[in-house]
This record gives structure tokens, sequence and C-alpha cells, in this order.
């Protein structure tokens, strides 16, 4: 754990990409091949199961360090994060302790299985042989909630730098669901075989934002097709199954049964790239009807019936059980075509179109619909790339419609986490109704550093209640909400959600009295919900 803390302390006091990598690959030269198995899959989003709840870790905290609770919940509103709170408050280790990162996980594991007393036992005597940031990171490993400024990118480039493996090899290594209690260094890093998991998927290949058309040159050098608003996915047809993995490498295959009939129409060794959308009546329902079978695991009839899915292929990345992913795309396109031309009208699969054009500006034109046919805008793929893992500029580019805007007023405050622990940054907002406020969404993000320090400084001088974090304040200010859909929710007081909120900008130029009304939040409900 004294390497693990180190490491992280490394990483977490720079900005600087190299000397995270160099940080990283020097551990992984070094530490045993168990904990730097963990040390991956901690980075990656693999974390033990919550072991205890915040409250119990709150409560006994406060109890060992001596604190009354409301003084322990106002470092906590100071400092963000319930860890660094615990093990800045609690009193200094007694003991001493040189287990490894392995250790206090099988540790934590163990717990789970214990009475509540045995569990505090176990907890306070592990507080109290660790120094502060071990201490630190055992209580975030307790909650589940590891999360550290790494990226899976910046994993694969320092794993590459201590094995001498290419990048994208060791990308696709770390792909699908693999876990330490199911895989050790050896047969995932080390081995030479990386298809060994039948239903590991290929990184994703994603594409930029793009404002313009205007350095893309000839127009005959791209394909354009819509981009639609549902759940980017991968289908994996091998050795007989299948399997539907998310961007977020996130298995799905359960969460959609009707996808299993493909096994019957397509090959094996397949591998489609692709976007999971609710349809029927040959177009895109509205990712309100997707919702309801995001996170479940068994799906009733009533819902197969309401929303059922297709996958809308984008690319094919393996054809025969051949990694095609060096091909052109105009060749990938051409092998995606007759395969899904094979399968019955009737089976759940679709060709993502190609949208003609023969100059920027018919695109342009074309572009200009997306909204009314329930697209997101359109996506720019060069005819001649390769399919690449990751985020890459010049060759695949998104081209979003303006998302919608709506003028709200602030009407609550609460403080972020992390490096904005102590600036108000989540705010929430009302339109106008009548002569009072109705609250209809939240955001946190869109403002600079320097217009959250002033917002924070205005919210400090004129907080009207507290309800704990959550600051009431006058409705003085004036925000532009960006959102990319509306939908009816029943579960809101102003009978709709956004999607995708997010501030635009500051309005001070506007006052309260022009901010928009509940009838116009109902009036875009109608348009584009």
């Amino acid at each position: 754990m004294k390497d693990f803390a180190a490491l992280f302390t490394r990483i977490d006091e720079t900005t600087k990409t190299t000397v995270k990598t160099t940080a990283l690959a020097e551990y992984f030269q070094t530490a045993a091949p168990e904990d730097r198995l963990w040390t991956i899959a901690l980075f990656t989003g693999r974390r033990p199961k919550r072991t205890i709840t915040a409250t119990r870790l709150r409560e006994w905290a406060a109890e060992v360090a001596g604190l009354p609770d409301w003084l322990f919940e106002e470092s906590y509103s100071i400092v963000g994060d319930l860890a660094e709170t615990i093990a800045l408050v609690l009193p200094p280790a007694l003991r001493t302790s040189n287990q490894s990162l392995t250790y206090w996980i099988d540790y934590i594991k163990t717990l789970s299985t214990l009475e509540d007393d045995q569990r505090k036992t176990g907890i306070l005597q592990a507080w109290d042989s660790l120094p502060t940031t071990q201490r630190f990171l055992f209580t975030k490993l307790l909650t589940g909630g590891f999360r550290i400024g790494v990226s899976a990118k910046l994993i694969t480039r320092a794993l590459a730098q201590s094995t001498g493996q290419p990048e994208p090899e060791l990308t696709h290594k770390l792909m699908g669901n693999w876990t330490p209690d199911t895989a050790t260094w050896d047969s995932l890093i080390e081995a030479d075989d990386p298809t060994a998991d039948l239903s590991r998927p290929y990184p994703f290949y994603l594409a930029y934002q793009m404002e313009s058309t205007d350095d893309l040159g000839e127009p005959s050098d791209w394909n354009a097709e819509r981009k639609w608003d549902g759940i980017r996915g991968q289908l994996i047809l091998r050795g007989g199954e299948h399997h539907l993995w998310s961007r977020g490498e996130d298995l799905m295959t359960d969460r959609f049964p009707e996808l299993a009939q493909l096994r019957d129409y397509l090959p094996d060794g397949t591998v489609i790239d692709g976007e999971i959308l609710a349809f029927s009546d040959e177009k895109p329902l509205s990712f309100n009807a997707l919702q309801k079978r995001i996170g479940r695991k068994t799906v009733p009839k009533k819902l197969l019936t309401e929303a059922p899915v297709i996958i809308m292929a984008y690319d094919l990345l393996e054809h025969d059980g051949k990694d095609i992913r060096d091909q052109p795309l105009a060749a990938r396109r051409k092998m995606l075509t007759s395969l899904v031309a094979k399968a019955p009208e009737t089976a759940p699969i679709r060709l993502s179109a190609s949208v003609p054009f023969a100059t920027w500006n018919d695109l342009a034109k074309a572009r200009e619909n997306s909204r009314e046919i329930g697209a997101e805008g359109l996506m720019l793929k060069r005819l001649n790339s390769p399919y690449l893992s990751g985020r890459k500029k010049g060759d695949w580019w998104k081209w979003k419609i303006d998302p919608l805007t709506i003028d709200a007023v602030m009407i609550y405050a609460q403080a972020g986490h992390g490096r904005r622990a102590n600036l108000f940054t989540d705010y929430t907002f009302a339109v106008r109704d009548g002569e009072g406020l109705v609250p209809f969404t939240k955001a946190y993000s869109g403002l600079t550093d320097e217009e959250f320090r002033k917002i924070t400084a205005w919210v400090r001088k004129n907080t009207l209640q507290r309800f704990g974090p959550v600051r009431q304040v006058p409705p003085q200010h004036v925000f532009e909400i960006a959102f990319e859909g509306i939908q009816a929710s029943p579960r809101h007081k102003s009978g709709v959600a956004l999607r995708f909120p997010r501030m635009s900008r500051w309005r001070q130029d506007k006052p309260v009295e022009e901010a928009n009304t509940i009838e116009d939040l109902r009036e875009m409900l109608a348009t584009y919900g």
C-alpha cells in the first residue's frame, strides 16, 4: 500500500501527462504482479463493491476523532470529499503496517462478510495502522468510489513503456469484463493471444466535434451519416454466442435480448460498431423510450413491445474472424452493407445510411433538419480512414446541431467536489410561472473558473436559507441553459426533464423579468419532446 500511495501522490501532484506516465511505468516495473493488476483495475473503473455506507463511516470517524456530528459535517462540506475528510480528522495512527495493496483489498472484501460491530472494529483497526494518504485510499476503496485523473490511454502508454508491447495491442487486452479475480497479470498482459476472451470488444474510435467544413477538402473524400441519439455499442458474434458492449465497457447483452436473433442472420466472427436505438415504424424513437430500458437486467414483455431496439450499424471491425480495422472505411462499409442486406427486414439491424451530398452547402442543408428526424447532427468520416483507437483528430468528425436553449433563474447553489469543493458550482434553476418560479433543472458545468468564483462570493453574501449543503439564494441571476433534448417527466414539478443541461452563459445583461416561462418550456416540449 505504501508504494501505491506513493504512486497516487506523484500522479495527484501533477497535471503533466509525461510525469504521470513515467510514474506509472516505473510502478509497473517494480510492483508485485497482483498489485500491478489491481492498480490497472482501479484506474480503469473496476473497483471493489461498496463495503459500508457513507453514513456509517461518517459516524465512526466523528466518534474516533471526538468531533460532534455538526462539526464533522461542516468539515466535510469544506473539504468536499468524505475519504479525505476522514483521513484528515482522524488522530495519527498509533500502529504501522507494511501490507500490500492487494492485502488491503482482500481485507475489505472480508469486511463485507462481517456483522456491523465486527466491521466497525476492522475498519477502525485499519485506520489506526495507516498514515494519512494510505488511510485516504483505504477509505476510498471502502466506499467503492475510487476515481483518479488517469485515462485508459495513459495506462496503456505506461504499460507500453514498461513491457515493450504496442499500445493498440495493450488497449485491446484491457477491454472486456475481466477483473483481478478472473485474470492474472500474465494472462491479461503477458499472454500473446489478445482475443483469448471471445467476448472482448475492440477499443472504440471516437470523433472530434467540428464547427465547420472549411478545412475538410473535397466532399468526395468523405462519407456522411446521421448521428443518432442512442447508446454507442459493439455487437460481437464469436464462438456461437453474442455479446453487446457499450462505449463505457458496460456489458449490455441481457438488457437487449431481441439482438440475440442476429446470431441466426450474421456469420460467426463478426464485430459491428453501431448505435443501439429504440426503433419503431422504420424510425428511431426518442432517447426517453430507450432510457426506460437502461439499467434493467431483465426487460418485461410490455417494455419490449413499447420500446423495441435495433442496432444501427456504422462500421465492421471483424469479418470472418479477421480484424479488418486497418482496411479503409470504404472497404469496411462495402462488407458491412453486404452483411446487413442478407438479414431479413424483421431482423433488429439496419445499415446507417449515407447522406448524399455533392457540396458542403448541400451537407449543411441536410444537417438543418436533424432535430426534426430525431438525429443529433451528422457524422463525417474520411473514406480512406482505418478504424483507430480512442479520439483521433483528422478523419472522424461529429457535426452536431446547435443545442436548445432557455433562460432560467438560479434559486439554489451547492458546493462542488474535489478541486471545486470551495466553490459553489452546482445550481438549481427555475422558470417563471406567473408571479412565482418553478424549478426545472440542475447544472454544474459551462462557466469559467473566474465566473464560478464571482458567483461563489455572491452566494456567500446572499444566502437566504441553508438546507444541509444546499443554499437558497435570491432569484437575481439569469443563465442561459443549453440542452440536447426535452421530455415529459411526472417526477419533476415542472413536468419536464432536460437531456445534458449545462450553463452556456451567465446573462448578466438580462433581468429576472425577462427569463423564460413554464409556458415556453411546455411549448418546447410539444415541439421537440
